[in-house]
């Protein structure tokens, strides 16, 4: 398979409902999981990530089939939430959201079977190039062998911020991309 054979297609929060149960399956792909606890906490933030701001999901797909797919959300003007305890601790300025400043990148996946393929690169590279926004931001668990990818990308890491009590993790390293992407 050559990365041409790939489809990448856009979607909006609306059409991405209409995605939830594929996206669950090649979630779950993705981490070598059985459906359950994982899937079903992956399925709660999907549908809440739906209906945000600037929500916009990219599909890739091989012959029909979804092998992949990144999406996210724009902070809101004043929501600085998400930056909440980052550590070491950036100035005001780089805090400011001003509704169109900031992009989260929450979720990239490939099924296990695609990965090193280059559909990883497609996908961040078609989302964040149809972005509007100053930069992107996205989290990663603290050893994730994903970090030394993003970094590849151009990604930078700026620091570390807590985990929820119900996260995967209890610290996530957090990063940022200046936008437009210019590769």
């Amino acid at each position: 398979m050559a990365i041409d054979d790939v489809s990448l297609t856009h979607y909006g929060g609306e059409e991405a409902v209409l995605l939830l149960e594929e996206l669950c399956d090649a979630y779950a792909d993705a981490y070598g999981v059985e459906p359950g606890e994982k899937t079903a906490a992956f399925r709660r933030r999907a549908e809440k990530q739906f209906t945000r701001p600037g929500f916009a999901l990219v599909a890739a797909r091989v012959e029909g089939r979804l092998v992949g797919f990144v999406f996210g959300y724009a902070l809101s003007a004043g929501d600085t939430r998400w930056w909440g305890g980052v550590q070491p601790e950036p100035t005001a300025e780089f805090l400011e959201e001003t509704g169109s400043r900031t992009w989260v990148l929450s979720e990239i996946e490939v099924r296990r079977a695609w990965q090193g393929r280059g559909i990883g690169r497609a996908l961040n590279d078609a989302v964040l190039g149809a972005r509007g926004e100053e930069r992107a931001t996205l989290a990663t668990g603290p050893n994730a062998p994903a970090q030394r990818v993003y970094e590849a990308w151009g990604w930078q890491r700026v620091g570390r911020i807590p985990g929820a009590e119900s996260e995967y993790y209890s610290v996530y390293e957090l990063f940022v991309l200046e936008l437009p992407v210019s590769r």
